[in-house]
């Protein structure tokens, strides 16, 4: 294993124009998914992304391989997303897995619990209210209100991305005092408390058992989970985008539909065991 370990070592993350292109076969990725600890986005990663938040779907089998994995890694598999853990079960319904959600905002450590950890207070809500008073600058348009964030979701309307940031921006610099970071996504801006990102919610995470120990693989594909391509080799991890090839990591997937595959042949690789 210590020779696998030092040839993936090798593989560290690399300028963005340097960056490989594929990832590496599932046996030289994970030596042993026992020692593995599995990170996953969900939108854009795991799923497809629709033209709102509401239509994305799990595709046949990935139940199956996701449930399998968590078995196989003992428990060591988390979704890390920017949906809350609510938004996350109902997606996955009726599996349930570990989380960090929210950007970092809520924690699920142990399954069966609703959350273990949030870190993040609700936004106030006169902020709130004039944040969602933007969505009135054109329809298509969706306001999806996360409690301790606020998202604007364009995808129907991509004509208004510019007006969009420029009216944040105004109620930032008349708000300059407002703990507030503003977070851009693939047709989306979202809102929220500063001080947690998904990248504190991994650190987190990674301090309990079952994930204590294990070396971390993340894959995501949005600039918000840039946060924790960065800490992966901190934490002797492995990170890898979807769709693009992201600055600071070991790989990337062209699409969701890779990473599905790549999931499974994990399972179905022997030297795995």
């Amino acid at each position: 294993m210590k020779s696998e370990l030092a040839e993936l070592d090798q593989k560290r993350p690399m300028p963005d124009d340097e960056a490989p292109d594929a990832v590496p076969v599932p046996h030289a990725l994970v030596p042993h998914l026992n020692e593995t600890a599995i990170l996953l986005d969900i939108d854009g990663t795991l799923l497809e992304l629709m033209p709102t938040p509401r239509e994305v779907w799990v595709p046949p089998g990935l139940s199956e391989t996701l449930n399998r994995l968590t078995e196989r890694t003992s428990g060591a598999l988390a979704m890390v997303s920017g949906r809350s853990l609510n938004d996350i079960d109902l997606i996955f319904a009726p599996d349930v897995f570990r989380a960090v959600a929210g950007h970092g905002a809520e924690m699920r450590l142990t399954v069966g619990n609703e959350a273990d950890d949030v870190h993040a207070p609700p936004m106030d809500k006169e902020l709130k209210r004039r944040l969602a008073a933007i969505a009135k600058l054109s329809p298509g348009i969706l306001l999806e209100d996360k409690g301790y964030s606020l998202a604007l979701h364009y995808r129907l309307a991509p004509h208004a991305e510019k007006a969009i940031y420029e009216a944040v921006s105004l109620i930032r610099a008349d708000l300059p005092n407002a703990p507030i970071e503003v977070l851009p996504g693939k047709f989306v801006c979202e809102i929220k408390h500063s001080g947690f990102t998904k990248a504190t919610g991994v650190r987190e995470l990674m301090k309990h058992e079952p994930f204590k120990g294990r070396r971390p693989i993340f894959i995501g594909d949005d600039v918000t989970d840039e946060t924790v391509f960065a800490i992966m080799p901190e934490m002797n991890g492995l990170s890898f985008s979807v769709g693009r090839r992201a600055m600071g990591v070991n790989g990337h997937f062209d699409t969701p539909n890779d990473v599905r595959a790549f999931l499974a042949r994990l399972l179905d690789d022997t030297r795995l065991e």
